[in-house]
């Protein structure tokens, strides 16, 4: 479930970063089921597994975004926004 949020945050695609939530979303709903908290796992499959992706792939497929990368939205500052992240952790 780690691996596959950090791959939902650093797709390119913004699909394949929505079909990267499903999998984390499904991973907390079986964590739930685990814990043996039936009601919550059936309501996180439910609603944000059946209604919020669905919810976000309507709405990326309606935008007409580019899909894929697109250099206007990549900057040179990531290594100040990781150094930022590490000071925020610690």
């Amino acid at each position: 479930m780690i691996a596959a949020a950090i791959r939902m945050v650093t797709t390119k695609n913004v699909v394949h970063a929505a079909l990267w939530l499903v999998v984390v979303l499904g991973g907390v709903g079986v964590n739930y089921l685990l814990l043996q908290a039936e009601f919550v796992a059936i309501t996180q499959f439910l609603v944000y597994l059946g209604a919020i992706i669905v919810l976000f792939l309507f709405g990326i497929m309606l935008t007409r975004a580019p899909l894929g990368v697109s250099e206007d939205l990549d900057n040179n500052q990531k290594w100040m926004g990781l150094g930022t992240a590490l000071l925020l952790l610690v």
